[in-house]
């Protein structure tokens, strides 16, 4: 392949290469949120409905009166959950936490390494202003742009 080729088309758009992407070109808009009360089942309905592998919790405090995300439940969360018998568990209790998160502008390859490092399968995408989510990064957004990017 020519060093001058570095994009490829992959349905509607062109895919940058690993070397040259960015978050903001694999991650999905968007944060699909649950309260920490909800139970297990509750986010396990809400992943399938929506067809997901993550799901944010998110509250208040005294500290940051506005909404944030304070953890991720995974979808090997749940499984993990089932299998120990905790259905009824809250998200509160399943969520992982600290969040590890991530600018849109940041490098692809430095996101999947902040993976790597903490051992997550998710990072939470946050805006410059304020750092409000504005969308998840998995590891099979990382896939999919090693699947078709480096072609």
């Amino acid at each position: 392949m020519p060093e001058t080729a570095i994009q490829t088309y992959h349905g509607s758009y062109l895919m940058p290469t690993l070397e040259h992407a960015t978050v903001a070109d694999a991650m999905h808009p968007g944060i699909l949120s649950c309260e920490p009360d909800a139970t297990a089942t509750e986010v396990a309905q809400l992943m399938a409905t929506h067809h997901v592998h993550c799901v944010a919790v998110v509250g208040v405090s005294h500290e940051k009166p506005e909404c944030f995300v304070w953890g991720i439940i995974s979808d090997l969360d749940l499984v993990a959950a089932g299998i120990r018998g905790e259905r009824e568990a809250t998200a509160r209790d399943l969520a992982r936490e600290p969040i590890i998160t991530v600018g849109p502008g940041v490098p692809l390859r430095d996101a999947g390494e902040a993976m790597l490092t903490n051992h997550v399968s998710h990072l939470v995408v946050t805006d410059a202003e304020g750092g409000r989510p504005v969308g998840i990064l998995s590891t099979l957004d990382m896939a999919g742009v090693l699947a078709w990017g480096e072609m």
